[in-house]
């Protein structure tokens, strides 16, 4: 398990909470680390092979999108780099990230539901009435968020989003974001998951928007069982809510410190986390 990387032959870039990212001229080396994190904290527990899945799964999506949105990748090639960076790494393109996480929901679930049952609303965007939990949306939403370097991503407008990034690249986005997504739910349900909703991340690179970061992992999205799925309640999932809903049953307040997960919940979270790599990819881990 590898919790913190220590590569002394590239400057630390960035330390987020999963991703340790090096520098090397135009290129960036970004490594998935087995950190997780919930409700805005790193947990001091890891959680097996997470950091490989989530780099494979990336991997095939970026390659599955490509001619949709081209992307920042280069090469997953680590034969120069010590063997615990092997399958958990990726070359990328140096981009200009766009400041906002562009969110898309296809289903009332986790912060949507909630504020559907304050206001009829998700992030603004008015919903029929009469809705349930975990039902289907009659149209996927945008709903763009601000990036937090520590803390909570905050819920924005489309006008905010288009204040902060311009009109122009605030409309290719969001055209961008609902077209990835329509293209990888239809995909994912072919394979027996529902993408819930999910996050991703623009760049630009030589005045070109790229799809950069991860992408469609358990870390970014909701993953449903489809042959399980049940509007009218929470649904089981491929993704860390698992890690949630344990941290709500011990009733951690949310403040530091993180408590530590048992063996068996963290063993279960990997277990979940390539049981969605399969499932989507039809790939054991390492093959």
């Amino acid at each position: 398990m590898l919790l913190e990387s220590d590569l002394k032959t590239y400057r630390l870039f960035a330390r987020g909470k999963v991703r340790d990212v090096y520098e090397d001229g135009d290129r960036l080396l970004i490594v998935a680390t087995d950190r997780i994190s919930a409700f805005d904290y790193i947990l001091p527990t890891g959680i097996p092979e997470k950091g490989r899945v989530l780099t494979q799964m990336t991997l095939f999506w970026l390659e599955y999108l490509k001619d949709v949105v081209p992307n920042h990748f280069l090469s997953s090639d680590t034969s120069q780099l010590p063997p615990e960076f092997a399958g958990r790494s990726m070359w990328v393109k140096r981009a200009e990230m766009f400041p906002v996480e562009c969110v898309v929901r296809g289903y009332l679930a986790g912060s949507g539901w909630k504020d559907y049952q304050k206001t009829g609303a998700v992030c603004g965007i008015t919903l029929p009435a009469g809705l349930r939990e975990s039902d289907a949306l009659p149209e996927p939403i945008f709903t763009p968020a601000t990036k937090a370097a520590t803390g909570h991503d905050e819920n924005i407008s489309f006008d905010e989003m288009a204040r902060i990034v311009g009109a122009g690249a605030a409309a290719k986005l969001r055209d961008l974001t609902l077209a990835i997504y329509k293209k990888a739910a239809d995909y994912a349900r072919t394979r027996g998951i529902i993408i819930a909703d999910t996050k991703f991340e623009f760049g630009t690179v030589a005045g070109q928007i790229v799809l950069a970061d991860e992408v469609l992992t358990p870390d970014s999205s909701r993953f449903w069982p489809l042959d399980q799925y049940i509007p009218g309640r929470a649904q089981p999932s491929y993704d860390k809510q698992f890690v949630r809903d344990y941290l709500e049953s011990i009733q951690w307040n949310k403040q530091p410190p993180a408590p530590e997960l048992p063996e068996e919940i963290a063993r279960r979270t990997s277990d979940k986390y390539k049981d969605a790599y399969r499932a989507l990819t039809g790939r054991e881990m390492g093959l």
